[in-house]
């Protein structure tokens, strides 16, 4: 089997990525196909985000909806952090499975690769990569071996979010993964320039930091990789991002307005059930198809800091599931005004009660907001040319480019290889 490469710098944005503040990944991106109208997925949020890559499917048919989601533990719907340490295995015991569809960790793991995946971000997002333990998954919160083995506190991750901690784990997964290790699938996630985008304004020198230290990482691992595969054909190396950010405007208390519009009954109360996604929500309801769906999604619809309701067959369209109790989904009205330090985009949020300080200023995501959907893809090696290819693409994309270079079977999947690559 082949060998493939994935490093992702969590929130950056592509027109971010300019010779002054990522000098190496504006050179990478000269020398590697380039697919310059990537999008993200809807909610554009890490944790559906690392799914829908570790799946090459939609939402829709890998089941995790968001950062938060409302499940039903027996009683009642309740809005939870997909973000947690025992997200996973709560979700597992809620119903009976993780994701529901395989991800390149299990299809690797059962033609006799290996896969492993460091992860600097948090618990949520490193575990659905391989949420039932194909293969090695290594984050701050806890690693875990095949079979979900926990592995020892000094084989795991013990480094903090921020540029000092993505440096060491880049360092240790060039040294232990790349070169000695040497898996099928190695997986890198960086928590800059996200990290840093969520507690300062974007384009803030703070936030260019972050770029830059995101930029220097990226470079580290580009190195390892040419050192192993000089020739650019055994080993794929993909570069990119899984979503970008907007400035936040201002913070909307969902909740609270459709309880005071008597449209649900009480903070916490199960019967309609808000999941706070950044600049996006999707709404949860105890009876499906009550009248209630109905009423909610006209109040919404006549607001202005909302730009689209989803509801019904709409909610395909996005990639959403459309049986779940989660009948409306939205995404924030979005302006292309530039913040203090000339970066453009600005969208409200919705109010996440386990949420920090108020982030008025600062970067958010989630919706579909024009920044929020430019991540950035660079691929290289495995018989990709150098070049701008401006044909429509998306995360659910890069699970079959990488199961075609290692030869293994893509079927069931959303996405579709990436072109072009050449033959050897």
């Amino acid at each position: 089997m082949k060998r493939a490469v994935i490093v992702i710098c969590d929130s950056l944005r592509r027109d971010l990525i300019t010779p002054k503040a990522a000098p190496f990944l504006a050179e990478l991106g000269r020398r590697s196909a380039q697919f310059t109208e990537h999008r993200s997925v809807f909610p554009s949020t890490t944790r559906t985000s690392a799914a829908s890559i570790a799946t090459g499917c939609r939402p829709a048919r890998h089941g995790l909806l968001g950062n938060t989601m409302a499940i039903d533990e027996g009683d009642g719907l309740t809005c939870l952090s997909v973000g947690a340490p025992d997200f996973r295995d709560r979700l597992r015991r809620a119903t009976g499975r993780t994701l529901h569809a395989p991800t390149m960790a299990e299809r690797v793991a059962r033609a006799g690769g290996i896969a492993i995946a460091f992860s600097n971000v948090s618990p949520g997002a490193a575990y659905f990569l391989d949420p039932d333990g194909y293969g090695w998954v290594y984050n701050a919160a806890g690693s875990f071996g095949p079979g979900q083995r926990p592995l020892p506190a000094a084989e795991g991750l013990a480094v903090a979010k921020g540029e000092a901690g993505d440096t060491t784990v880049t360092e240790r997964f060039c040294a232990e993964v790349l070169c000695d290790r040497a898996p099928s699938l190695a997986m890198l996630w960086l928590s800059e320039p996200d990290y840093t985008g969520h507690h300062a304004p974007l384009g803030s020198p703070e936030h260019r930091r972050a770029i830059a230290a995101a930029d220097a990482n990226v470079r580290r691992v580009a190195e390892t990789v040419a050192r192993l595969d000089p020739g650019g054909d055994e080993i794929l190396f993909v570069v990119g991002s899984d979503h970008g950010m907007e400035t936040v405007a201002e913070t909307i208390d969902l909740e609270a307005l459709l309880i005071d519009a008597g449209l649900k009954r009480a903070v916490g109360s199960s019967d309609v059930v808000v999941a706070p996604n950044g600049t996006a929500a999707l709404i949860y309801f105890t009876e499906p198809a009550g009248a209630r769906v109905g009423e909610i999604a006209r109040f919404l619809a006549g607001v202005d800091w909302v730009d689209r309701v989803f509801t019904g067959n709409e909610l395909a369209a996005a990639g959403l599931p459309t049986e779940s109790p989660a009948r409306i989904a939205i995404t924030m009205k979005a302006d292309g005004r530039a913040n203090p330090h000339g970066v453009s985009g600005y969208s409200h949020i919705i109010r996440d009660s386990s949420g920090e300080k108020d982030i008025t200023g600062f970067g958010q995501h989630g919706g579909l907001g024009a920044h929020e959907q430019s991540p950035f893809l660079f691929v290289g090696g495995g018989g990709f040319a150098s070049g701008i290819f401006r044909q429509p693409t998306s995360l659910i994309d890069i699970a079959p480019t990488v199961l075609r270079h290692l030869g293994l079977a893509a079927n069931g999947l959303d996405g579709r290889p990436l072109p072009p690559a050449n033959q050897h």
